[in-house]
């Protein structure tokens, strides 16, 4: 079964079942260097950590999906990960208000499902 690595509660219950899902109560780098600790040992990419138009400082949740695969190491994914996690090391952190998400974990969960459904 392939991994979701998420922050966000609702794409926890989305996929409950589909994929074995990595719930983390972290931020976005959080998330992130998850996913790249998954990478080095084997697992590969099936969505891009930086999907969509948002920015990392506008939202706090994130959901990244890799392969159940556990082989060699994937340079590209590694080199993918890396770079995400750079650019969001130059996003300032931002307050975002409160009313705000549900919202943004709807978006995140329609980036990732959009990026699995192909």
């Amino acid at each position: 079964m392939d991994i979701l690595v998420t922050n966000n509660p609702l794409a926890k219950e989305w996929f409950k079942g589909k994929f074995r899902v990595d719930f983390l109560e972290t931020d976005v780098s959080g998330v992130l260097i998850n996913v790249r600790n998954l990478i080095h040992k084997g697992h590969h990419l099936l969505s891009h950590p930086l999907s969509g138009s948002v920015k990392p400082n506008e939202t706090y949740y994130k959901s990244v999906a890799v392969t159940e695969l556990k082989e060699k190491v994937d340079f590209q994914s590694v080199g993918i990960i890396e770079d995400c996690i750079l650019s969001v090391q130059k996003f300032p952190d931002r307050k975002i208000p409160e009313e705000y998400e549900n919202d943004m974990q709807t978006v995140d969960l329609s980036l990732i499902r959009s990026a699995l459904d192909r």
